[in-house]
């Protein structure tokens, strides 16, 4: 039900077009005009030829450098750049320039910072939401140490969705993520599930997940207020990260999307290619 590999060569279902159209130039040409990051270049992310054709992308704040060093994470860890307040202003009117109704926006991990970038989040929700009347946001943020008085900060702005991503499996959890933790995320979750706005989390196969493990950590998802789950393929972003164990077949997340609904998850996107942001405008309305 799954390929083992020892030299990541992609089987068919993981392969993706080319970049290609106008729109996808003018994507590209906007960010870096306006000086600004998305993890879909920072995470190598395999649908950025997919959505910048589109006209759309997941916007990354508070730079491209983090505090971590997860074992899976294509972003690099550096010791990160002062806090640019004028990026806020950037990203609002990127958004404007390409006439988005929603957006996605996230970060890197800015534990260098007292509030760990929490209040910096709150203006960049606010600014966005001022230039862009009516859009509708998920924020994609990191754990901001399991703090509920940060995370009340990004709440009380009231973007329509907030997500946090569990990452993988407990008994993996420890051995590709740097200072989260498994059980601080279901916490971090369980506190924004109070807030009533959407809650969102995703996870990777193919690190060496066992079936039973795997419907746990959705079983725990739902227990912490999940109501929105992605599921997708991990792919190591270099030799030094962490190895791949194996490509999960598509017929393997369509079974587990299946469970995920009988267990009661409003919305599930689940398959080789799906990534945390990948078509969030839908996950507004559920």
């Amino acid at each position: 039900m799954s390929i083992r590999t020892d030299n990541y060569r992609l089987p068919k279902w993981m392969t993706v077009p080319l970049p290609h159209g106008s729109e996808y130039t003018r994507v590209k040409n906007l960010i870096s005009e306006h000086n600004l990051h998305t993890i879909c270049s920072s995470g190598n992310c395999p649908n950025k030829s997919e959505c910048w054709s589109a006209g759309t992308a997941t916007f990354m704040i508070l730079g491209e450098k983090c505090t971590r060093n997860c074992r899976f994470c294509f972003v690099k860890a550096l010791v990160p750049d002062p806090v640019d307040w004028d990026e806020p202003a950037r990203v609002a009117n990127t958004i404007k320039t390409l006439k988005l109704k929603h957006c996605v926006i996230t970060s890197v991990a800015r534990d260098d910072l007292e509030d760990q970038g929490a209040s910096f989040w709150a203006y960049c929700i606010r600014t966005i939401k001022e230039v862009n009347k009516g859009i509708t946001m998920e924020v994609l943020i990191p754990d901001l140490g399991g703090k509920k008085e940060l995370l009340d900060i990004i709440i009380n702005e009231k973007p329509e969705i907030i997500s946090h991503n569990i990452e993988t499996v407990e008994r993996i959890s420890p051995k590709i993520r740097s200072q989260a933790t498994y059980a601080n995320s279901l916490a971090v979750l369980k506190h924004i599930s109070t807030s009533r706005l959407i809650v969102k989390s995703g996870f990777m196969l193919g690190l060496g997940e066992f079936e039973e493990e795997v419907l746990k950590t959705m079983a725990d998802l739902k227990q912490a207020g999940v109501q929105v789950l992605t599921i997708g393929q991990y792919l190591p972003p270099s030799e030094m990260h962490a190895k791949l164990v194996e490509y999960i077949k598509p017929e393997i997340f369509e079974k587990y999307k299946k469970a995920g609904l009988e267990m009661g998850f409003k919305y599930i996107e689940s398959g080789p290619l799906i990534r945390s942001s990948y078509h969030s405008e839908k996950h507004v309305n559920i």
